[in-house]
């Protein structure tokens, strides 16, 4: 067996490794040779395996086999060549402990600094429609054992698992050796990938089995199960976040009757994927989507709050008026006042228990779905008469999901869900007289509110209610006048709340000639002067907030 003898005085300080050994074993050959050369020039021992190691060597760099280290030949059709503990000790073996070092020594094995491993082309496989058996065989086993092995050990070894890190590899090995900094951000990677590719595996396993798709209007149309684990970059590192899916229901249609669809839970999810359905018609696909809007919408509010929602957009949110008899369901009906038109056929949703006073309003609306953390038992015995009202309730521990994620044609969007509000106190009041408590906990209100109305977003409010939204158009002069259209005469008096800057005044301009008297925006627009001298010319109070609420 090839075994190098190493000091264990270098491993006292553990940022700064030089690479002296390094094991490649690789289905991917981009740029192999360049990065062998790499390492050959920098006099490390490269260990390798069956083709890899076979273009290493005829590209002229000395190289040794891995059947040399084992001392065993590959086995089973090469399904065993790596599994064994001289590769799996020089992985694993932490060399801060001197225990470690002691039994590495009496076996005869040499750690590895350095591990480039990336995996069997599963998906590359499936995508090309090989058989069954091809595709299983391309289940690699070996490798992601290196891939985790070394991982785990990232304070003694780096773990390279793509060749868009080669570069960063081959400027560490000729600068002297990996930092931990690089070894973390190379693990973190590594992980990812790995969990990547078991979810590619068990994704293709679920298709296998057999599915009802029976109530689905159209044949010829399959939805695999869905099974997706992603990662986004912030400013300081990688983050990994894992999603998946296990498919709970398959549902009648889709948005509409020619589209299939089901529901999938997430792996300890806690949101309206796992709330119990206590009575009513099943829910579809539309149902789900806005009664997930509407949680959005109630739960952005610390008091008894309830949102309405057709289609994705909000009829109306209010919170409960201070000393309210009955919270929930005084909030509910100044929401249901914004709009009763749109109302009719909504998705209901409330941050408190609904109440046998809030049941005997809903009783009276025509209304899609009402979700909640619970229901008295009176409101349940007036709301389940209704035969077909979805009633839903939330599990123990809802919470929103902190990040969010929007597929795209070829992948998908993950971002940090929007969940800031500055307060008050951190706002610029741009001009006007500063507003008292009770104008300024209106306008909080409406800025909180304005989040949940796509985009552009106007949002007009009076005691602690909307009373005209404006959303969903392509210009904010529009949302301005719909707005203002929907709130008719409660318009004087109002607040409003945009969620981005207004481009020009024309759209403020709209809200002052209907008697809004205070107005909260984000600001930051190149005509926000225009814009002030407007709010100052008719004396009313405006606030900028420096942060936005876009939601597309």
């Amino acid at each position: 067996m090839a075994v190098q003898s190493h000091d264990p005085s270098l491993y006292e300080h553990r940022d700064l490794i030089p690479v002296r050994r390094a094991l490649i074993s690789v289905s991917d050959k981009t740029r192999l040779l360049e990065l062998a050369g790499a390492l050959a020039a920098a006099g490390v021992e490269i260990v390798s395996t069956g083709s890899t190691a076979a273009a290493i060597r005829d590209a002229g760099h000395s190289v040794t086999d891995v059947a040399e280290v084992t001392g065993f030949a590959e086995a089973l059709d090469g399904r065993v060549k790596t599994l064994h503990p001289a590769v799996h000790s020089g992985l694993l073996a932490d060399l801060r402990l001197a225990d470690h070092r002691r039994q590495l020594a009496e076996l005869g094995f040499a750690p590895f600094e350095l591990v480039v491993v990336n995996l069997y082309p599963f998906e590359q496989t499936v995508a090309a429609g090989k058989p069954a058996a091809d595709v299983v065989e391309n289940v690699d086993i070996g490798g992601p054992a290196m891939v985790r092995a070394t991982a785990k050990n990232h304070a003694n070894a780096a773990i390279v698992v793509s060749p868009g890190r080669y570069d960063d590899v081959i400027e560490a090995v000729q600068s002297g050796g990996t930092t931990l900094e690089l070894r973390r951000s190379l693990a973190t990677e590594a992980f990812v990938h790995t969990a990547q590719y078991d979810a590619a595996v068990a994704n293709w396993f679920l298709e296998q089995e057999d599915r009802d798709w029976s109530e689905a209007p159209a044949e010829g149309i399959e939805l695999a199960d869905e099974s997706l684990d992603g990662l986004f970059e912030n400013a300081d590192a990688y983050v990994g976040y894992e999603l998946f899916g296990l498919r709970e229901a398959v549902l009648r249609y889709g948005e509409n009757s020619h589209q299939r669809a089901a529901l999938f839970t997430e792996n300890d999810g806690s949101g309206i994927a796992q709330a119990t359905q206590l009575h009513g018609k099943e829910m579809s696909y539309n149902n789900y989507v806005d009664a997930d809007a509407a949680l959005r919408a109630a739960f952005d509010h610390e008091r008894p709050a309830v949102a309405i929602i057709k289609h994705a957009n909000p009829c109306g949110i209010a919170v409960a008026p201070e000393g309210a008899a009955d919270p929930v369901a005084a909030a509910h009906e100044l929401a249901h006042a914004c709009d009763p038109v749109s109302a009719f056929g909504g998705v209901i949703a409330a941050n408190r228990t609904v109440t046998k006073g809030m049941a005997e309003t809903v009783a009276g609306i025509f209304t899609e779905v009402v979700v909640a953390p619970g229901f008295e038992p009176e409101a349940l015995a007036i709301l389940t008469q209704k035969k077909n009202v979805r009633l839903l309730v939330l599990p123990e521990g809802f919470a929103q999901n902190p990040v969010e994620l929007r597929q795209v044609s070829g992948g998908f969007l993950l971002q940090d869900a929007d969940r800031s509000f500055k307060p008050a106190a951190e706002w610029e009041l741009a001009t006007g007289e500063p507003a008292d408590q009770a104008t300024l906990a209106e306008l909080e209100f409406a800025w909180r509110a304005c989040r949940a109305v796509k985009s552009n977003a106007i949002i007009l409010t009076s005691g602690g209610a909307s009373v005209g939204v404006g959303m969903g158009q392509v210009n904010r002069v529009d949302s301005c006048r719909l707005a203002v259209e929907r709130a008719g005469e409660r318009a004087a008096g109002s607040v409003a709340a945009s969620d981005a800057f207004f481009p020009f005044a024309d759209g403020l301009q709209v809200l002052l000639d209907a008697g809004v008297r205070a107005i909260v925006q984000p600001g930051g627009s190149v005509r926000d002067a225009e814009v002030v001298e407007a709010a100052k010319a008719a004396g009313a109070t405006m606030y900028f907030t420096h942060e936005r609420h876009f939601f597309h």
